[in-house]
């Protein structure tokens, strides 16, 4: 299969990369920026992909530019939504990475896809108003709208609360700075996502929603002592007003439920053998 990946770069995209192409696929990475159509239109039409994955967004939730996550998130969607629509040979399948954030706090949990959305910070909203928008597509594109709950992984951005406390463990730094360290969350493997999303090109039904997710939740307190035990050294820990968010999601867990349906049971390999991952293969400049 020939994917067209936007995002090929980030930390999701080199991941997702790595693994399409260990699974024989070949994969062509979208060089055209979002906002620039006869680009994309250009590097599409001689690709001639089977299908697209849309990784490129704005993610980090804290962002300083609300604007730029509608932009990014909405606009620039759009843009690749117009110009696939418009090539002579459609793709088999167009996947767009959305997020569990769209939820908000939900009362039930482990959420389902059913849950009625409620985000509660810009980029939440962003990635709902994409999934919207992309409906007005669905005519003409067989789209596939993933929603992973957090993950994590070697390389990922320290601006991430589980890289920013892998590097102070490997540095074997005195002490950092954290929000709430009681909100529950998934801490899911990037690998176990991206196979996710590899399966989904070949057997998510068109126009429906997935979670991606494992239903396992854990609080920052705890992935701090497993990092302790990982890697033999204590760090004193600060919780910080500035990093508390207002709008913080107290507990997000999702049902894979519908996910295993489609693509059978993804493989976990649970968050120590990743925190392990990551410790092992951290490097300073990364």
């Amino acid at each position: 299969m020939r994917i067209f990946v936007t995002g090929a770069d980030g930390f999701t995209g080199r991941h997702f990369v790595s693994a399409a192409r260990a699974h024989g696929h070949e994969v062509i990475a979208m060089r055209a920026k979002l906002d620039d159509k006869q680009s994309m239109a250009e590097q599409l039409t001689l690709a001639e992909p089977d299908a697209i994955v849309h990784l490129a967004a704005i993610a980090f939730v804290a962002h300083a530019d609300a604007r730029a996550f509608y932009d990014v998130n909405v606009v620039g969607t759009t843009n690749l939504l117009d110009v696939a629509a418009s090539l002579a040979k459609r793709p088999s399948a167009v996947l767009l990475a959305s997020s569990a954030n769209i939820y908000g706090n939900a009362d039930a949990s482990p959420i389902t896809e059913q849950q009625p959305p409620a985000p509660l910070n810009h980029y939440a909203m962003s990635k709902l108003a994409m999934e919207y928008m992309a409906r007005n597509y669905l005519d003409s594109l067989p789209i596939i709208v993933a929603r992973p709950f957090n993950y994590t992984g070697l390389g990922q951005d320290e601006s991430f609360v589980i890289p920013k406390l892998v590097s102070h463990f490997a540095r074997r730094a005195e002490a950092v700075d954290l929000g709430n360290l009681d909100v529950e969350r998934e801490f899911n493997d990037v690998r176990t996502t991206c196979a996710a999303y590899l399966q989904l090109l070949q057997h998510g039904v068109p126009g429906e929603c997935y979670n991606i997710c494992s239903g396992n939740v854990i609080t920052l307190r705890a992935v701090i002592t497993l990092l302790e035990e990982l890697s033999g050294h204590q760090l004193d820990v600060r919780v910080n007003p500035a990093f508390v968010r207002a709008s913080e999601l107290r507990t997000l867990s999702g049902s894979p439920a519908k996910l295993e349906a489609a693509i059978g049971k993804p493989d976990h390999p649970g968050l120590r053998q990743t925190l392990q991952w990551m410790l092992d293969g951290y490097q300073p400049d990364a």
